[in-house]
């Protein structure tokens, strides 16, 4: 699907955006952008929406981890919206419509997105595969707090998935058809299994740390 983007935008965005994300933690590297960028694109041909729009959205949605992370997204729909090579393709309004879209993908936001390039990108942005999860929590915890001992890094991992992706927790989707309800359901019987969640965490931070961490 990334064939149908316009060639001038999706040059620009490769040549000047993309690279940014090299100065990211390793949960919103490279791999990270690219996995939302073509998720949503995805969904957004096969809902008959503009695919321009949601690569765009997609790939600006977490330039603002340059800043504080609990506002990045507030950050990354300013630095889209002050783009001003963006308005060699797009009006007024559309600017407006990916800016509120990249505000609003976050997991943790109190608020429905406000427009479906918002409801695009947060379903993209939520890569539920169990393993993968797991990956990113830990890789943001060895980022993050590289001072913490394996066992603390193993209750914050926890910690995190049960706030985030239980039944009880705070992540929304968007749409019935995606791939992630599957996801989600696997990743909450693994949460709800401490045994099987400890083996995974054991694999996977000795992958990630070589076996060298205490």
């Amino acid at each position: 699907m990334l064939s149908k983007v316009n060639p001038d935008i999706k040059r620009y965005i490769e040549e000047n955006i993309i690279p940014q994300y090299g100065a990211f933690d390793l949960a919103h590297s490279f791999d990270h952008v690219g996995h939302v960028i073509r998720k949503s694109v995805d969904l957004a041909a096969r809902m008959n929406v503009d695919i321009d729009k949601a690569y765009v959205v997609a790939a600006y949605h977490d330039l603002g981890m340059s800043g504080p992370r609990e506002s990045h997204h507030i950050l990354s729909g300013e630095i889209l919206s002050n783009d001003m090579a963006l308005r060699c393709w797009f009006s007024d309004d559309d600017i407006r419509q990916m800016k509120e879209a990249v505000e609003d993908h976050r997991a943790s936001a109190c608020h429905e997105p406000r427009n479906i390039y918002g409801k695009i990108v947060a379903d993209a942005d939520r890569d539920l595969t169990p393993s993968t999860v797991i990956r990113r929590t830990i890789q943001y915890g060895l980022s993050h707090y590289p001072e913490k001992s394996r066992e603390e890094q193993f209750r914050r991992m926890a910690g995190h998935l049960r706030e985030k992706y239980s039944a009880s927790g705070y992540l929304h989707l968007y749409f019935s058809e995606s791939d992630n309800r599957d996801d989600l359901k696997e990743l909450r019987r693994i949460i709800g299994n401490p045994s099987l969640l400890r083996q995974l965490f054991d694999k996977t931070f000795d992958d990630l740390t070589e076996n060298t961490y205490d």
